[in-house]
């Protein structure tokens, strides 16, 4: 197995602001708080787990000083909680620049075995989420005069059938159908939108909730042989939300190794 070589910070998000959701932990959002600090934002981060975001806060205010990151508990599914940690956003920092859609919840079950319930939570964090917080997000870029940008972390199961997934499946091409709409209608007061799809990131969460035969098997199907650092992930949503992606929008980038 390859070892990838961590990348340093080189400033390209230096003086901007930023608000990243399900970013408590070791997977992709908190390696994209992580990233997004090491590039010279400010950041606000929310998540659903209240101990585990103040956790991760003290961490990073620790390593990068407590001007330059603040926590607010946030689940994506409860309108009012979004709206809170927006408006802490720019009542912190004074306006928005990027914002990071992360949330999203999984499951397997077959459709035959499915009920209503795993289905519509699996899509109200997933999807809507995503929706409520783009929809935030484009008001408050657009209320300061436009201009910034949102990342939305899509997946490549959007794009490839796997049993077990179809509520997941289809959250997440409700998520590259989103962006690209709401790219078209952002462009017009300056704003991009795209999202990233990755295959495989391997964090703790994903290892208590997947089996070892089907992390196996899903790793085999990677041309690298191995799965994704959540901060590899992490570093095309910098990418993405740097000038270097500056014509681009309405685009899912596939974060993935996997064979055709």
């Amino acid at each position: 197995m390859n070892t990838p070589v961590y990348v340093p910070g080189h400033g390209l998000l230096k003086g901007r602001s930023a608000v990243v959701t399900a970013a408590a932990g070791a997977g992709i959002g908190g390696a994209t708080a992580r990233r997004l600090l090491e590039e010279g934002a400010r950041i606000v981060i929310g998540d659903a787990h209240a101990r585990r975001l103040k956790e991760t806060e003290q961490a990073l205010a620790a390593e990068f000083g407590a001007d330059k990151v603040t926590s607010l508990p946030c689940d994506v599914t409860d309108e009012d909680q979004v709206q809170a940690l927006f408006a802490l956003a720019e009542h912190i920092h004074g306006r928005l620049d990027i914002v990071v859609n992360n949330a999203g919840l999984g499951g397997t079950a077959d459709l035959v075995d499915m009920t209503d319930a795993q289905w519509s939570r699996v899509l109200d964090v997933t999807l809507n989420g995503t929706f409520r917080c783009t929809r935030a997000a484009l008001r408050a870029l657009k209320a300061s005069g436009g201009g910034g940008v949102v990342v939305n972390n899509a997946s490549v199961i959007g794009w490839r059938a796997q049993t077990g997934q179809a509520h997941y499946a289809a959250a997440k091409a409700g998520v590259m159908a989103l962006t690209r709409c709401a790219a078209l209608e952002a462009a017009e007061f300056g704003v991009r939108v795209n999202a990233v799809a990755p295959s495989l990131a391997m964090h703790p969460h994903l290892a208590k909730v997947t089996s070892e035969e089907l992390l196996a098997e899903l790793t085999a199907r990677e041309a690298f042989g191995r799965y994704a650092e959540p901060w590899e992930v992490a570093n095309v949503i910098v990418f993405l939300a740097s000038s270097y992606s500056s014509y681009m929008t309405g685009e899912t980038v596939s974060v993935s190794s996997q064979h055709a």
